[in-house]
């Protein structure tokens, strides 16, 4: 069996030692500062990085923002962008590392703060707990 690289760069904890000599870049397994380059939606933002000749996605730890297509998640990504786009901003990785889809998963800090919890205290994206429990198909639309 052979990783694609290419469409997803970052191995999963148990990927890293099979095919972590394989790699062809450098696996990130310790927090670093990168500039964000763009922002998908309100928890997924793409970096660049100096160890690196490509950008990649990171997903917000902690963090369920509505999909774009639902009720306040273009408003989501839209505060997102003009909070990071642009600037460096220091990513902690999670325990897990990397999530289902590849992305490294971890918390993102610009300014001192936590972004994810500052969305979600704006209103603009929910815990994973509230999401877990159910609480998400409804927390984002207006009452």
């Amino acid at each position: 069996m052979v990783h694609d690289f290419k469409r997803f760069p970052e191995l999963t904890n148990s990927q890293m030692e099979i095919y972590y000599f394989d790699s062809p870049h450098k696996q990130i397994t310790e927090d670093f500062t990168a500039r964000v380059v763009g922002v998908h939606d309100g928890d997924t933002i793409r970096v660049e990085w100096r160890e690196r000749d490509f950008t990649f996605p990171i997903r917000f730890a902690n963090t369920a923002a509505p999909e774009l297509n639902e009720e306040g998640g273009k408003q989501a990504q839209q505060w997102l962008e003009q909070r990071l786009l642009g600037k460096e901003v220091e990513v902690v990785l999670s325990k897990q590392r990397v999530e289902k889809w590849g992305r490294l998963l971890a918390f993102v800090h610009q300014g001192g703060q936590d972004v994810g919890d500052e969305e979600t205290n704006l209103g603009l994206t929910k815990t994973w707990a509230q999401r877990d429990e159910g609480k998400i198909k409804n927390a984002f639309k207006s009452e």
